[in-house]
Parts: C-alpha cells; structure tokens; sequence
C-alpha cells in the first residue's frame, strides 16, 4: 500500500492555479500524481468566501496536525473520568491530586494540571471548586463586646506540644449557627483532624456542653487532653465539663481571633458546603448529619499524607486497645 502524504505549500499553489483555469480535478489530479478525490476534500475543506486561499489552508493544515499529537491532559480519559469523579464527590483539586499520587506511590499528576483542565476543557467543573462568593464581605473595624466567661484560661497557656500538634488529644470547639433554634457542635482533634458534629436544640451553655460530654466521656483518657474555645457564651460551662472529664483543660483564643483555631473553621466551612448560610437546622436530621461527618472524615488530606481523619484516629483506638 502507497504510504499516505501530505499535501505541500507547493501543491496546494498550483491547486489553486489550475483551479482556478477550469481544469478538472482528474486533470489536475495527473498533474500533481495525487487521487483526484483528495484534492476535491482539500477544496470542499478549505474554500472560504473569499475563495481557496493555499496559505490559509496549509496554516490551518499545520494547526490540525499540530492539534492532533498532544497529549490528553491528566494523562489520558480515564484518569479524567475518575478526577471529574472526585471533584463532584466534593474532593479539591489539592486533595484529587494527593489522593492519586498516593495510590500510584509516585508524582503523577498536580493540583495546577486540574486547575488547567478544569477551565480549559470542562468547565462545567468549576462549580464544584470549593469556596465561591457571589461578593466580597465588607471589611473594617468590629465593635467589641465584652467578654465574661469565668475561669477564662488565654491559648498562650497551651502546651508547646499542642500548638506545634506533636500531642494527640487537643480540640478545637465551634457552634454552627443556622437560621432556626437548632445549631451544630462542631469539634474536631487537631493533629488527626478527626470530627465529630452533634445537633442541639438551641445555642445555650447548657446543651453545648451537654454536647461535648456526649463526645469526650467515650474517649479514652489520652485522647482528651484539652479543648480550644472562641469566646461565645455558649462555652460559658467548659469548666464543668472539666469537673465532669477528670484531665480536661480549657483554652480561649483572643477575641476576633478565630483564626488562632483554624482546623474547626476549616471543618466549618466544609460542613457549610452541605448547609449553607441561612439554612435552619431544625428539619435537619441525625442521619443526614451523620452522612456529612462521615464524608469528612473519610476525605483524604494533604497535611496527613492523603489518609483520611478516620485512617489516622482509628489507628490510634486500635493501638490503645492492644
């Protein structure tokens, strides 16, 4: 079989020329020794209004070709397949990248390529990148309140072991608040980012400590070292729970500060991903809630090598009890 070749500069030149002298395309197929119906193709392919113009056409010829011999992103379509898989499970691209990475035991693809793919050839993914505003918050200055929570322990107090999460066993505490009574205890441990989410039937004191007792009494000891609050009143009771949970101290950041407990505001806005801003909690039920936290805490994170939360804190329950 006649190896196929391509058609020259100079070929598509004198297409036009004899074209352009009424030749017949068997004419002018003997002429050039090329089938006629390939030159009839490249005709019906490249005329424009204004006429067949060569040049234009042997550009957009080395266009196609050029097209033709790059690489899929990511590696090919299955690897797309499963990336667009775990962006829709709600995953980032960090996370789909590390989580790849892991399982093929070498660097194979990056958060940046994903980024790229995403906006350059399915960007109906890009509503599931985390974190879009419609606007900006307003910035400036908040008025301050006072604050009057007895018993008050500042977080410069914490041990250098937990602020550096070489200790396991420290909490990080927050209320989710929703447009009903009802509100969610988010608490989370912050070297295995373990979470566990509990639903109240109001914001008071009382149930929010009856929460954290729920949690922490299952525990064993050397897993509830100390909790971390913010300065709402609704962590006024944190030291009965410590009367309650023999070993339990409590930290506060400075006000305004939330930041001084970033692992819970991180795990607040994933919980947000599921129950937006203005959303009443009062419907919302134990199963439903159930199904968020699980989703968190079997989602891999780069901070602990891709395993997931529940990788990390049950490997530390397995060791406690042998």
């Amino acid at each position: 079989m006649k190896p196929y070749k391509r058609l020259t500069p100079d070929e598509r030149d004198r297409i036009a020329i004899l074209r352009s002298q009424n030749k017949k395309w068997r004419e002018i197929g003997l002429v050039l020794g090329r089938s006629h119906t390939t030159l009839s193709r490249e005709w019906n392919k490249n005329k424009k209004k204004g006429g067949y113009r060569p040049h234009a056409a042997q550009r957009e010829a080395e266009e196609r070709q050029k097209e033709s011999h790059c690489r899929l992103r990511l590696g090919g379509r299955v690897r797309q397949h499963k990336v667009e898989q775990m962006l829709m499970g709600g995953w980032s691209p960090e996370t789909v990248a590390g989580r790849i990475n892991f399982e093929a035991q070498r660097k194979v693809i990056s958060h940046e390529a994903i980024y790229q793919w995403i906006y350059a050839e399915a960007p109906h993914l890009a509503e599931y990148l985390t974190r879009h505003h419609s606007q900006r918050k307003p910035r400036g200055p908040r008025r301050k309140k006072k604050v009057c929570i007895p018993l008050r322990i500042p977080l410069n107090q914490r041990s250098e072991d937990a602020n550096n999460r070489i200790e396991s066993g420290h909490w990080e505490s927050d209320l989710i608040i929703g447009t009903g009574c009802f509100a969610i205890q988010g608490t989370v441990e912050r070297v295995s980012r373990k979470t566990f989410l509990r639903r109240i039937p109001n914001k008071t004191a009382n149930e929010n400590r009856s929460a954290l007792f729920g949690i922490f009494s299952l525990l064993p000891k050397n897993l509830r070292r100390s909790i971390t609050y913010d300065n709402g009143t609704e962590n006024s009771e944190h030291y009965i729970l410590n009367q309650d949970i023999p070993g339990l101290l409590s930290f506060f950041c400075e006000p305004y500060h939330s930041w001084e407990k970033g692992a819970i505001e991180n795990r607040n806005g994933l919980v947000r991903r599921f129950l937006p801003k203005k959303t009443s909690f009062d419907d919302l039920t134990d199963k439903e809630l159930q199904a968020i936290e699980d989703w968190i805490n079997n989602r891999p994170m780069k901070c602990l090598g891709y395993k997931t939360p529940n990788e990390v804190f049950n490997s530390w329950l397995g060791a406690i009890a042998a």
